[in-house]
């Protein structure tokens, strides 16, 4: 079934797989939502926005739109430089996606997939207890805590209008383009410096960008999906050691990891300030898909491997990115 589908967020590294993935599938009529003067290599329609905010005017972009893939948001970054970060967050994506959302309900779109975050779980969890689509939402931070405000106003917006949501929290996103820590990681492994990561035993839940669009795409008319929520990750989790092991192996690379024990390291961050990133490093964030495997017959279809070699191949053509 071909569908009028509006993707936001569509130069992102997540709206930009899903557009791809749209075209592959051969949808036709696919309208990619980016900002001022963005710029897609896809030929797909292109509708400019000049911000995302409540006031924003979206009529003349959902004309005939039956289903919207909403990934634009402001997102997480590591040193915020706003004076009030919740605030800027909740312009953006609460107060925002409600505007967006009610617009897209009076023009009678049929389904409406808000890409979220595994934040507006928490931060992290203990070996062996991991996340659930149906634990009680604890964000900690302003963007989990927007998103998590987003998510529970649009499921008022679905009780009020009909209109069907869909949520996905994807866990932390990696695949050919990856910014962030994942990219320093790949840097620091081509180059063989030596890391203090060789005894980190603790597990965390990552999902390939190919795993996470293949969920957005199944969710696009999956009857089951209407009104629920889904976690999602590559279904293997590892420790910070493997993780780095194994995308040396993709890269070429000897794995210098040095045996340092995670609490030297935690003790060592805390006192530079770094506790945050001593989370992501030493810290477990664990989820369980079950619920998406089983209500939507869904499997991740990319391995590990696969996806870490795929964004291997993809750093090696592309090493200043």
């Amino acid at each position: 079934m071909k569908h009028n589908i509006l993707v936001t967020g569509a130069s992102g590294f997540v709206g930009g797989a899903v557009i791809e993935r749209l075209q592959a599938d051969g949808e036709k009529s696919v309208i990619a939502v980016v900002r001022g003067e963005g710029r897609l290599s896809a030929p797909v329609s292109i509708a400019r926005i000049e911000t995302f905010s409540p006031q924003t005017q979206w009529q003349p972009h959902l004309l005939n739109v039956d289903t919207v893939i909403h990934c634009g948001a402001r997102v997480h970054v590591m040193n915020d430089t706003e004076a009030d970060p919740l605030g800027a967050f909740r312009r953006v994506n609460v107060e925002g996606t409600i505007n967006f959302a009610r617009q897209a309900a009076a023009a009678n779109v049929r389904r409406f997939i808000f890409i979220s975050s595994i934040k507006v779980n928490g931060e992290g969890t203990l070996p062996g207890n991991p996340y659930t689509a149906a634990d009680v939402p604890a964000p900690a931070d302003p963007y989990g805590i927007s998103k998590s405000e987003a998510e529970q106003s649009l499921k008022q917006i679905a009780q009020m209008t009909g209109m069907e949501v869909v949520i996905i929290r994807p866990v932390l996103v990696y695949g050919p383009g990856v910014k962030a820590n994942f990219l320093s990681m790949m840097r620091w492994l081509d180059k063989g410096v030596p890391l203090p990561f060789g005894a980190i035993n603790n597990r965390r839940s990552l999902v390939s960008i190919d795993n996470l669009v293949d969920l957005i795409v199944i969710c696009i008319d999956h009857p089951q999906a209407a009104n629920q929520t889904f976690l999602v990750s590559d279904g293997e989790d590892l420790s910070t050691t493997a993780l780095l092991s194994r995308m040396a192996r993709s890269l070429g690379k000897p794995a210098r990891l040095i045996p340092v024990p995670s609490w030297i390291l935690e003790c060592g961050a805390k006192a530079l300030g770094k506790a945050t990133l001593s989370q992501r490093l030493c810290g477990s964030l664990q989820v369980d898909i079950e619920k998406t495997r089983a209500l939507l017959n869904w499997t991740p279809p990319v391995s590990v491997d696969d996806a870490l070699d795929k964004t291997a191949r993809h750093f090696r053509m592309n090493p200043t990115k």
